[in-house]
């Protein structure tokens, strides 16, 4: 079977967020380790019991379970190499809005509080944004009291910080 030979992408290879909460970080060190105590050993297992069953290019079971356990070795792979580089972000009571803090903005008269993370950790439905975002990248470095102006769909809103915890 032949390999597509696919161009590079301008996302292909950017470097991910080391950025982590203390939590995150504890929750990837436990997948990474039921990967390699349980799932893996499974996998391994599933794959000499299926290469046992004989002609290899006749079976289809054999080569599921195989790309199974290429894909949990690969997952192996970028966890282990993910951890050995994260920074874990330590929550400072400077007053100043940095990785960590809880932010409550003012924007148009309506309050809106953010707690500001690392890329991986985002979720903007339950006002957790990332750093690098256009509010986030805006609110880097303010303090209380401050008006920031942050570029939003082609137009600028004013946003005044409230509190930082």
């Amino acid at each position: 079977m032949r390999v597509p030979i696919r161009k590079p992408g301008k996302y292909t290879n950017l470097p991910s967020d080391p950025n982590l909460t203390a939590a995150k970080f504890d929750e990837l060190k436990q997948e990474l380790a039921r990967l390699k105590s349980v799932t893996q050993p499974r996998a391994i297992l599933e794959v000499k019991r299926l290469a046992e069953m004989g002609d290899f290019s006749e079976n289809a079971a054999y080569s599921i379970a195989k790309g199974r356990l290429r894909h949990l070795n690969d997952r192996i792979t970028e966890l282990t190499e993910y951890l050995k580089h994260v920074v874990i972000i330590q929550p400072g009571k400077s007053g100043v809005v940095q990785l960590g803090s809880t932010v409550t903005v003012e924007i148009n008269g309506k309050q809106k509080t953010y707690t500001i993370l690392g890329s991986s950790e985002t979720d903007p439905t339950s006002g957790v944004i990332s750093h690098k975002s256009p509010v986030g990248a805006a609110l880097m470095g303010a303090r209380v009291g401050d008006t920031v102006e942050i570029q939003l769909a082609g137009k600028r809103v004013g946003c005044r910080v409230v509190g930082v915890g």
